[in-house]
């Protein structure tokens, strides 16, 4: 039986657990940016948790290893910097830079945009 995914550039998804219950969830896909999409490097796109203590650094830690272990050399993500970044710091990764948001509008083909447009964070793990 095949599971559609449901982004259509995610790679593979993993849940944290306590006991029976899902506590969250990261999906990691190819990056956003065509600039990082080189082929060796993956990007977490999702990450939620319902507050468990520690399921973030879980997460963060988990999508690493099994992005390493596929063969991908970098595995990066973007947060707000209002974030902090405390569960990236905790699971290993080191802050690359600053992005700044912008539309993805534009005159030959015109979108409305759903994303943040503010400063992001680009945090980084390598192998």
């Amino acid at each position: 039986m095949t599971i559609p995914h449901l982004y259509p550039n995610s790679q593979f998804s993993i849940a944290a657990l306590s006991g029976e219950k899902v506590v969250g969830v990261v999906i990691v896909g190819r990056p956003v940016s065509r600039h990082r999409d080189d082929g060796t490097t993956l990007e977490v796109t999702r990450l939620c948790t319902d507050g468990t203590k520690n399921a973030c650094s879980f997460l963060y830690g988990a999508a690493a290893k099994a992005v390493f272990a596929l063969g991908f050399k970098r595995l990066g993500t973007y947060i707000a910097p209002s974030e902090g970044g405390a569960s990236l710091r905790a699971s290993g990764w080191r802050l690359i830079g600053e992005s700044h948001g912008r539309s993805w509008d534009a005159q030959s083909r015109p979108r409305v945009d759903s994303h943040p447009l503010g400063v992001k964070e680009l945090w980084e793990v390598s192998h």
